[in-house]
């Protein structure tokens, strides 16, 4: 059971099929009963909710919690880079980065990316009786384009989020010129390696034949809702950035504080509240799987943020707001991947691990190493991410109050018509390989391509701004207007 633990799972954020007709007449090619297609109102609406609410992760969320980061000279040009990468990401997921994420490849390049079958969103949403994506039960469908917007918050707040680490120094035709082409290099591919299969129809109703997926689902890893394809890759895809692009000038000869925390804990409470789209939305159904994502994204988060603080209560002598807030998104970091996985327990452990790993990252590794990463994008999304991806295989485990992973396969010993499906037997070794090279994969597909692309900006010269432009503020000298007036 061990093989079948890792390949048939209830993982994040499916790869869907590419549209009900192809995956009905690969059925009947095969001689498959599928069940009737089942659309429910509640799933739809909550996935819509779910989707609008991802969004107001990044703006307004994530665009003022790096804002207030910065200092105030730079204020407004990290405002302007996050609503100029989202509103690109828009745009260039539905020209391409759905076909590319969620649709099959050709040959045997399918396990990397997508093909050219939704290409300009075609037919996505003009028949919705033909266009439904599977979800985690069998029978239970979405209309895909309400799938097809889920998944585009996702592409535009993980490009978003690399760009903290380029911040007051990055040119902003370097930061249009990155949003247009690293997702097509790194994150569509990622997104296909981590999340696409056939559904759970499919599976159930074909449990002998090898069915493809994505290289990394094949391995058989857990990731609910983007451990790997959000935090991993972009955490990599910014150390790689910032250490390209090069130092901050007066980087640690000078002070350069946060210029308003208030905004950084405002930012902070937006996060978590879209985060419940995030991972509880990455169920794709309104059922038990969601409400359990939900809790875990109260319970991990305000454990890491207890923890970051306590650690700097009893080394510096005082807990600072900035360490609460970093905690807090170190927390919802680590949980992403094992949002649906872990019981709620597994959820506070993993809190409290993450927050201190975090803040060493962000100081003492940080420190030890020289990179400048302005906003800690590494420290808090690339280590967390890593942490929570690894711990996912831990705490999966049912023996530790896990949800287990759904063996689809043994649906189809009572009928593929099931809209449960048993857990499999639970793998520690087989769970945490399979951990570790998705881990593996991604930050060795995200760390090359990134350095392919910020290489590239830096020879062409589209990389940093001028040291006079830096010195005065990219508010004024990138956007000729400034976040505040005396």
């Amino acid at each position: 059971m061990g093989q079948l633990t890792g390949r048939w799972i209830r993982g994040a954020l499916l790869a869907p099929l590419p549209m009900l007709a192809a995956g009905a007449a690969w059925a009947q090619e095969a001689g498959i009963t599928l069940p009737e297609p089942t659309v429910d109102k509640g799933d739809v609406t909550w996935m819509m909710v779910s989707t609008m609410v991802v969004f107001l992760m990044i703006i307004p969320g994530l665009a003022l919690f790096y804002s207030g980061l910065v200092r105030t000279k730079n204020a407004l040009s990290v405002l302007m880079q996050v609503g100029t990468v989202t509103v690109i990401g828009m745009i260039m997921y539905a020209l391409i980065g759905y076909s590319l994420s969620f649709t099959t490849g050709p040959g045997s390049l399918d396990t990397f990316v997508g093909g050219t079958g939704r290409l300009f969103l075609s037919d996505a949403g003009t028949d919705l009786s033909d266009n439904l994506v599977a979800t985690f039960s069998t029978g239970i469908y979405l209309p895909e384009l309400v799938f097809v917007v889920f998944q585009m918050t996702f592409a535009c707040i993980t490009a978003s989020l690399v760009i903290g680490s380029l911040a007051e120094r990055v040119k902003f035709t370097g930061i249009v010129i990155f949003a247009i082409v690293w997702p097509i290099l790194v994150y569509y591919p990622m997104a296909h390696m981590v999340w696409w299969w056939p559904g759970p129809d499919l599976v159930a109703g074909n449990p002998e034949d090898p069915i493809a997926s994505g290289l990394i689902w094949g391995f058989g890893a857990l990731d609910f809702a983007g451990g790997t394809v959000v935090h991993i890759n972009s955490g990599i895809a910014a150390l790689v950035g910032c250490i390209v692009l090069g130092k901050r000038l007066g980087y640690k000869k000078e002070p350069m504080a946060p210029h308003s925390l208030m905004m950084v804990l405002i930012g902070t409470g937006l996060l978590w509240f879209g985060w419940f789209g995030f991972n509880a939305g990455s169920n794709l159904e309104s059922n038990y799987y969601s409400v359990l994502a939900m809790a875990n994204t109260f319970l991990a988060p305000a454990a890491a943020g207890f923890s970051w603080a306590l650690v700097e209560f009893l080394t510096k002598g005082k807990a600072s707001l900035l360490g609460l807030c970093s905690g807090i998104v170190a927390g919802l970091v680590a949980i992403t991947p094992a949002a649906g996985f872990a019981g709620p327990m597994g959820a506070l452990i993993l809190g409290l691990v993450v927050g201190p790993v975090c803040l060493f990252a962000c100081s003492a590794l940080k420190s030890m190493l020289g990179y400048d990463d302005a906003l800690d994008v590494f420290g808090i999304h690339g280590v967390g991410g890593i942490v929570g991806a690894i711990a996912t295989g831990l705490v999966v485990n049912p023996a530790w109050g896990g949800a287990g992973v759904v063996d689809y396969v043994s649906c189809s010993e009572a009928g593929a018509v099931l809209s449960t499906c048993p857990v499999a037997a639970y793998d520690m070794m087989f769970q945490l390989t399979a951990q570790l090279k998705g881990v593996a994969v991604t930050l060795v597909w995200s760390g090359v391509g990134s350095l392919v692309i910020f290489g590239l900006l830096k020879v062409l010269g589209l990389l940093r701004v001028s040291e006079e432009a830096e010195q005065e503020g990219l508010d004024i000298t990138s956007h000729g207007e400034s976040a505040y007036h005396s």
